[in-house]
């Protein structure tokens, strides 16, 4: 089941961005997580930010891989991952051209001149984008939901955003012309070659004070003839039953794309973002053969170190690969690419 995009809700309203009936993870004004943490709130980003402890950035942190040069099309029965940065894959399956959460930005902020900027280039220069068939936009957050970019996207490829429901309304608030289509956990996207069924995660939404939570958030599984990709989006680990259900629901995905940075302090950012021992369990659970780590080193968004993420990583690989599993802490420009015979 897909849906279009129902734009800002307007008249009495409490929820800026989304009207429907109270579910399992939905209460009639915010969205949760079912039997799941709230994000944590005003005092406690200040006991954070107060007690400092943030480990130094150096000034950049360039990619060893040149920019991709992905091509324009692939057989329906190949998959290629390539990866832009943070949380930006584009995924070409089942012959379409699929981008993840796009910020082709300076800056991940609402502001041009201050909030978290950019340590590296993005891995895919804007201009060397294929034709697009969809962008799939995990949540609101402004390090996931860039306006600027989707703003560029559109004009470029015209291709319709599938999201969670309510970001419609962060989008047409700001760029009506864009063409959004939202689903709830549990739907899907049918985009013919590809479908995109929508998953739970574990995580929260906002564009500023007001609006916490008003919008959803989730992973996507895609299945085409090339082969299943499953995207975590933004996510704590929180039991790991959402990745579990995932592969109950879809089977093992060819590759799993999960977030490894922006984890520390613990204590607040467990229940939002795993750190990669979280990550490692994840993959775990989904039994997908190989992984690529993503959410880390492109925006400085925590206190871990810039090249930590990947360091951790490290210690896990001759365990995952007695298990026959590869995690891959993905840098910009890098690219994951199988031929399926006779595809």
């Amino acid at each position: 089941m897909t849906r279009s995009s129902s734009g800002p809700i307007s008249g009495k309203s409490r929820n800026r961005y989304y009207s429907g009936p109270p579910s399992d993870h939905f209460d009639g004004e915010r969205f949760f997580n079912p039997g799941g943490s709230a994000p944590h709130g005003l005092g406690a980003v200040l006991r954070w930010k107060l007690k400092g402890g943030a480990r130094k950035w150096p000034v950049a942190v360039p990619s060893p891989h040149a920019p991709d040069l992905p091509p324009q099309r692939l057989a329906p029965g190949a998959l290629r991952v390539s990866f832009a940065g943070h949380a930006s894959f584009l995924i070409q399956a089942g012959g379409l051209n699929l981008l993840t959460d796009p910020v082709w930005s300076h800056r991940a902020s609402p502001f041009e001149r201050l909030g978290p900027s950019r340590y590296n280039a993005p891995g895919i220069a804007f201009d060397d984008l294929p034709p697009l068939d969809g962008i799939l936009l995990s949540h609101g957050h402004y390090d996931h939901l860039d306006i600027a970019t989707l703003k560029r996207l559109w004009q470029r490829h015209r291709a319709p955003v599938l999201t969670p429901l309510g970001n419609d309304g962060i989008i047409a608030a700001k760029a009506p012309e864009v063409e959004v289509r939202t689903a709830d956990w549990g739907e899907a996207f049918d985009l013919g070659a590809v479908t995109a069924f929508l998953e739970p995660a574990h995580h929260w939404s906002a564009r500023g004070t007001r609006d916490r939570n008003h919008a959803l958030w989730g992973a996507f599984m895609l299945k085409s003839a090339g082969g299943s990709v499953y995207f975590a989006g933004d996510t704590g680990f929180a039991g790991g039953h959402h990745f579990t259900d995932a592969r109950q629901r879809h089977g093992v995905p060819d590759i799993a794309l999960l977030p490894i940075g922006a984890y520390e302090p613990r204590w607040f950012m467990r229940d939002s973002h795993m750190n990669p021992a979280d990550a490692v369990e994840a993959l775990k659970l989904l039994g997908s053969p190989v992984a690529l780590g993503y959410h880390w080193g492109t925006f400085r968004l925590s206190d871990e170190g810039a090249h930590d993420p990947a360091e951790a990583l490290a210690g896990h690989a001759e365990a995952l690969a007695a298990d026959g599993q590869r995690f891959i802490p993905a840098l910009p420009g890098e690219v994951w690419q199988r031929e399926i015979a006779g595809g």
